[in-house]
């Protein structure tokens, strides 16, 4: 008798359907609620020449207000931090670069991830101190891949090394200008972290670190009482010189 009923309650376990995963749209296709904006040599929350807007239901960077870029590379984060997640979201790049950018920023945005809350950022910052999903289309000088991974004040451990080259070259495809792609990123409990385009891995790394030599950092790792871990942090789409739409962001804890 007791070994059927330990049956009967597998057999139920098994025929239990899965719980449904709990995603949370974070950007409501009409308007900026929740996103807070930081742009070099503005304080935060100022954008006065409309760099992201909402636009056909997309987060849309823009540069119809702009003369000139002039070095104001901007990033738009969403208000909560986050430690393990899976977050996911269509974007696409549309137009010309601004012409007074460096060859590098052609066709070039990012998601950040670990973030410096936008507060903690100095005026004239360019980057916030994080681990950056590089987000990429050609044509553009080069013809690198999109979903690389880029360092501004941060390490990681790639393949049993920690690179101390800026950008780390994945695997993803090369993302046709205009073209929507699906991207999505997820950061597990223990720390490790995969890029991932039209639902194939790009690249993966773990143990993510502040670094103590770069000076954007070192504020940071002051005020986390001198330990170097990075677990967790803010999101923030970047503005770099290339118009850019961002669309259906959704974000899945796994904490």
């Amino acid at each position: 008798m007791k070994k059927l009923l330990i049956l009967s309650c597998l057999l139920l376990a098994a025929a239990a359907p899965a719980p449904k995963e709990k995603w949370e749209r974070i950007f409501d296709g009409r308007t900026l609620t929740g996103w807070t904006p930081k742009i070099t040599g503005r304080a935060v929350g100022e954008d006065p020449l409309r760099t992201f807007v909402v636009k056909d239901g997309a987060i849309t960077v823009t540069y119809d207000r702009y003369k000139a870029f002039g070095g104001a590379f901007g990033h738009l984060f969403w208000k909560a931090p986050l430690t393990a997640y899976r977050l996911r979201f269509d974007y696409r790049m549309t137009g010309s670069s601004m012409t007074d950018i460096e060859g590098w920023q052609n066709r070039n945005s990012g998601l950040m991830l670990h973030a410096q809350a936008p507060a903690t950022m100095t005026r004239d910052q360019q980057f916030p101190v994080s681990l950056e999903f590089q987000l990429l289309a050609v044509p553009r000088p080069n013809r690198e891949p999109s979903g690389n991974l880029c360092t501004p004040g941060t390490t990681v451990e790639f393949e049993g090394k920690r690179p101390t080259s800026h950008c780390v070259t994945g695997t993803g495809p090369l993302v046709p200008l205009g073209q929507w792609t699906h991207v999505e990123v997820e950061v597990t409990p223990d720390g490790r972290v995969t890029h991932i385009l039209n639902g194939k891995p790009a690249i993966t790394y773990r143990a993510a670190q502040l670094d103590p030599d770069d000076k954007d950092a070192q504020p940071v790792i002051a005020a986390a009482g001198g330990s170097l871990a990075l677990r967790g942090g803010y999101v923030a789409l970047q503005s770099e010189g290339q118009p850019t739409q961002f669309r259906n962001i959704e974000v899945l804890r796994l904490d």
